[in-house]
């Protein structure tokens, strides 16, 4: 028997039956279902359930593998590849061809579109940077359609992430003839055409998102679920509530304070990520342009204390901003060491703290995130004397906040790895100019190690390179302020939900679940 929920009470009263099959916590409002305007996690499920790029995740192993793209070739020098598409088409109908993933791309690279993860393609197509800093012209950009059903991409090296990163929204395909129609309302329910197993049916803001299964899909045989609802509850104990109301099916992240209780769950589920915990410093932000005060801060947590004793979630502790890739070894960092902390802060000019400016600590609605800024808090107090405040900001104003305006002294942030390389910790955060760069952080040293590995293959001299950069910025540059790597925490009954499977990365494609 279905499961009567709220979702389904509301949904009924607005005259439009579903059967709920599945409903998910998505824990905010999205930014947009616009991939180019789009920047985190929650916005990235709902991208894997209405579009599909070249190439998708596996459920398993989170690696890449053939999405609209059926199989690719690679020139000798690995710098070249050439994709033969699969015969698909849009939700509308439309044929997709290759012309439009040209147009896709040169869409989200195109500066007037001041697109959130233009900076991913930008550093990666060769003469997609001249391109996108409005230093150089569209056709330089090494993208072409060789026939309406091969699509060829020349990178600036013979990157070994390539296939797994065009899983990414940076590189999604969309309805650029949807587009063109509606302008910015083509994400908009009765306009929407999308390429994934599911498509846009409703969106009431603050309350639901409703897809259905996109029966024009090409693999639309295999995609067992007829609807998914996304709910946008921040508070974690009423998601917990709900979701033991048997109201939520997956419930992602959990309530802090019920830790205790939810780790003795048959439908816990959790292991060690490759997501990092940490926050930002505004280097722009005086007093925080000056490197012995960052580090003088990033000395006095107690990072292990955190894990242990305040979370307990099992945490892993670091200095360091990369988790372990093959050879990569992770900085240690500056970690705790709260006399050097102070010596460095009285250097600075602020013994004791005494005439350290009043500053913010800026974060988004969660239980776990307050959690962690009141024990920041009270650390900087009992090491460094210093007092600061803490402003809870909801989510899209909390991104405005730190990537568009740049009006905060230090921000909380998480980093949840697109494709397993340390390439997409270093460089993508910490690259000069770069749109993921929110601490207007600046390295020239740093910035040549990242080109320098970007044209170089796979392997232990590669991984030697990205290790240096990641020495500077965050031992040297102390640019961030790493906490901890997650466990991944979610709350799903896997003896009544199929192919969703616990994975490092954390991804889970909408596209493999199923009711047992």
């Amino acid at each position: 028997m279905k499961k009567l929920s709220s979702v389904v009470l509301a949904l009924a009263a607005s005259a439009t039956m579903f059967a709920q099959d599945f409903i998910f916590n998505n824990s905010t409002e999205p930014q947009s279902l616009d991939p180019a305007q789009i920047q985190g996690v929650p916005e990235h499920r709902l991208f894997m359930a209405l579009f599909e790029g070249l190439t998708i995740f596996n459920p398993k192993t989170s690696k890449a593998e053939p999405g609209l793209a059926e199989s690719w070739k690679v020139s000798a020098d690995g710098k070249t590849y050439t994709f033969k598409l699969r015969k698909a088409v849009w939700s509308d109908g439309t044929p997709i061809v290759a012309q439009q993933i040209v147009d896709s791309w040169l869409r989200m690279l195109d500066p007037k579109e001041a697109a959130s993860y233009a900076n991913l393609p930008a550093d990666l197509i060769e003469g997609a940077n001249a391109f996108n800093k409005g230093k150089g012209p569209r056709e330089g950009v090494k993208i072409k359609a060789v026939d309406p059903q091969t699509f060829e991409a020349t990178f600036v090296g013979p990157m070994p992430f390539i296939v797994d990163a065009l899983t990414h929204y940076a590189f999604a395909v969309v309805p650029v003839h949807a587009i063109k129609k509606y302008g910015k309302d083509w994400v908009k329910p009765g306009n929407f055409v999308g390429n994934g197993p599911f498509t846009l049916k409703e969106w009431k803001p603050q309350d639901h998102i409703l897809v259905v299964k996109n029966d024009k899909y090409w693999d639309a045989k295999n995609v067992k679920l007829k609807t998914i609802s996304f709910l946008p509850i921040e508070d974690q104990s009423a998601a917990y509530d709900k979701f033991k109301n048997h109201e939520i099916d997956w419930q992602p992240e959990v309530d802090p304070a019920k830790i205790d209780e939810i780790k003795l769950r048959k439908d816990y589920q959790h292991t060690v990520g490759s997501t990092v915990y940490y926050y930002i410093f505004n280097v722009t932000k005086k007093p925080f342009d000056n490197v012995n005060i960052r580090k003088a801060f990033a000395m006095a947590v107690d990072r292990k204390q955190l894990c242990e004793q305040v979370l307990k979630a099992g945490d892993v502790p670091t200095g360091g901003l990369v988790p372990p890739f093959g050879s990569f070894v992770t900085t240690k960092g500056n970690t705790f060491n709260p006399e050097q902390a102070k010596k460095l802060l009285a250097e600075a000019g602020f013994p004791g703290g005494k005439g350290f400016p009043k500053f913010n600590l800026i974060y988004n609605t969660s239980a776990r995130h307050k959690k962690i800024a009141e024990w920041v808090q009270q650390q900087w107090k009992t090491v460094l004397g210093i007092d600061i405040e803490l402003q809870n900001l909801e989510w899209n104003t909390f991104l405005d906040t730190r990537q568009k305006t740049h009006e905060f002294t230090v921000s909380r942030a998480g980093w949840q790895a697109d494709y397993p390389d340390p390439q997409n910790y270093v460089d993508i955060l910490l690259r000069t100019g770069g749109g993921l760069n929110d601490g207007l952080f600046t390295d020239k040293k740093a910035d040549a190690l990242f080109d320098k590995a970007n044209r170089m293959p796979g392997g232990s001299a590669r991984d030697k390179v990205l290790m240096q950069a990641e020495e500077i910025v965050i031992t040297q540059d102390q640019a961030l302020l790493p906490f901890f790597f997650y466990v991944n925490q979610d709350l799903i009954d896997s003896n009544k939900w199929g192919g969703w499977y616990a994975n490092t990365s954390n991804v889970h494609p909408w596209k493999n679940i199923y009711k047992k």
